[in-house]
């Protein structure tokens, strides 16, 4: 099974070569392609550098900033056209541990999952060093998904995470339009909407050390928003079909 982990980045020249590596030592066998949107501070080109000594490196250079959604779209794709197997996401900055690679790879090729999710809120899972009013506002967000979605996920915002090829083509990725959170929220409410069988691995995940967040206020906003269209959406649906 050829597994690829893409990883977007968008000004992550602190943390690129140590990810990288990092990455590589915990799968050994896996792809990794780097989805960089215009970093001004010269993140592609040390990542190329890092592909000359760890090797199966590659490097997808967009014009832009564009957001998370597209930067994920774009590695999607790239990777299905290739042949991949199983497609991995992942943040640059190590909050999450690339240690827990081959259970999410695991999950997916020994397993029977067709989507594996690192997961804050699972037996095992934690957030170390976040304030009680953030780990509550968290935790009650994804309850709300839960919710509006009915999607038994409890970390459906997480960002690491594996998928089967066949899911993602069965999904579609042309119709997955969200951003951010909501873009995560998406890829698993498509993917249970198909069928598909979805697993939570628990992780510990830690805020990052180096570098600025990318995390905007809109970005949650456009979340909730979205789920709560969706869910109202479902159930209109549901009622008609009822009439």
């Amino acid at each position: 099974m050829s597994a690829l982990v893409i990883i977007p980045t968008y000004q992550e020249a602190e943390n690129i070569v140590d990810v990288l590596g990092r990455v590589r030592e915990s799968a050994p066998d896996a792809h990794i392609l780097v989805v960089d949107d215009g970093s001004p501070d010269g993140t592609a080109d040390l990542a190329e550098q890092a592909a000359a000594d760890l090797g199966q490196i590659e490097v997808l250079r967009r014009a832009s900033k564009s957001g998370l959604g597209p930067s994920y779209r774009a590695g999607f794709a790239w990777g299905l056209e290739r042949g991949h197997d199983v497609l991995l996401e992942m943040d640059a900055d190590l909050s999450h541990d690339p240690a827990k690679l081959p259970a999410l790879i695991d999950a997916v090729t020994e397993g029977s999952a067709d989507l594996a999710i690192g997961s804050r809120y699972v037996p095992g899972g934690a957030v170390p060093g976040w304030p009680t009013h953030r780990r509550l506002l968290s935790q009650w967000g994804n309850r709300y998904v839960g919710f509006m979605l009915r999607m038994p996920v409890r970390d459906a915002t997480a960002g690491f995470r594996a998928y089967t090829a066949s899911v993602l083509e069965k999904v579609g990725l042309e119709q997955v339009r969200a951003d951010g959170y909501g873009f995560q929220i998406e890829m698993a409410y498509e993917v249970s909407k198909a069928g598909g069988t979805i697993v939570e691995i628990p992780i510990v995940f830690r805020d990052r050390v180096r570098g600025v967040s990318k995390m905007h206020p809109n970005i949650i906003s456009e979340a909730l928003w979205l789920v709560t269209r969706w869910g109202v959406r479902d159930r209109v649906r549901k009622l008609r079909r009822l009439r």
